[in-house]
């Protein structure tokens, strides 16, 4: 079973939970949002994407969020390509997300490369970022099922995450991009992956499409996880995954590991105090269970 060790939790929603949001959010916002994740407690957050505006207008004030978010916590912004890595290095970000799809038509479809191409344009660029100190997390997407290829087989993952660690990265973030794994499925791969002992950081990111992240963040747990991509609000979705919902809300994941007994660092009632400031401000409704029972019965 689980022991007492503290859970990272490292919060997406500024990036990941807002990329697929249809109305802009106002820069400030943004950044008052991103504080007040930080006053709840958040050492690692993803706070922006260095994305064409054209793929992804939600992220066109990406420089003004940078430059207004400097202090000594993990501030990570995801770079697509090499064009995106050149922008991160001129504004001096010092934490920086990269992403493949293990489906090579899901990897086409988001960025016009094969998986394999993917990676021999990345596995140079993260050398050099690594001899500037620089922290990765290689993100892998659709490890589980492919909106277009269906089920992802484990040594498919497995493989790629061992590429990405022999290029030197910090840290995997194995997704569940379109929430269709179940916790059997998820309990297998992680348990592979602790086998396989690769010297980086192993995050689990799940979305809760069919209502399963909050379990197979369970079966992870089980499998020796202990850290993992939330989204305040359960906001996101992927805009070149079809049918690919939230990720699995923060505040829910924070309610269950702590009446567990596995410690996050996180103030709930600050964090539900953050979703409800966004929330005049999306298009979806927030329908996290703890947001919901903060406006019925007030702060728990």
């Amino acid at each position: 079973m689980l022991n007492a060790q503290p859970v990272t939790l490292i919060e997406v929603g500024p990036r990941d939970g807002l990329q697929n949001e249809s109305q802009f959010v106002p820069t400030d916002v943004k950044i008052q949002f991103i504080h007040k994740l930080k006053q709840a407690g958040f050492k690692e957050m993803e706070i922006t994407s260095l994305v064409s505006p054209k793929w992804v207008p939600q992220m066109k004030d990406a420089r003004d969020v940078i430059n207004a978010i400097q202090d000594d916590t993990r501030n990570i912004v995801l770079v697509p390509n090499k064009k995106g890595i050149e922008l991160a290095e001129e504004l001096s970000c010092s934490s920086l997300a990269v992403f493949v799809g293990v489906s090579n038509t899901f990897n086409q479809k988001n960025i016009n490369k094969t998986t394999q191409e993917s990676l021999q344009e990345l596995v140079p660029l993260i050398e050099q970022l690594k001899q500037q100190n620089k922290f990765i997390r290689a993100c892998i997407s659709t490890s589980f099922y492919c909106p277009y290829e269906g089920k992802i087989a484990e040594k498919e993952v497995l493989a790629l995450g061992e590429a990405f660690a022999k290029a030197g990265v910090d840290e995997l973030s194995i997704a569940d991009t379109i929430g269709m794994a179940n916790p059997k499925e998820v309990y297998s791969l992680f348990s592979s992956f602790v086998k396989a002992d690769l010297p980086l950081l192993l995050t689990a990111h799940f979305h809760d499409t069919r209502g399963m992240a909050i379990a197979n963040i369970y079966a992870a747990l089980q499998a020796g996880i202990t850290r993992f991509d939330t989204s305040a609000g359960g906001l996101g979705g992927c805009p070149f995954a079809k049918g690919a919902t939230g990720n699995v809300a923060t505040e829910d994941v924070v309610f269950m590991l702590e009446q567990m007994g596995l410690q996050t660092g996180i103030d709930l009632n600050a964090l539900l105090d953050a979703v409800a400031f966004l929330s005049p401000y999306v298009s979806r409704k927030i329908d996290s269970k703890h947001f919901a029972l903060q406006h019925n019965l007030g702060h728990l």
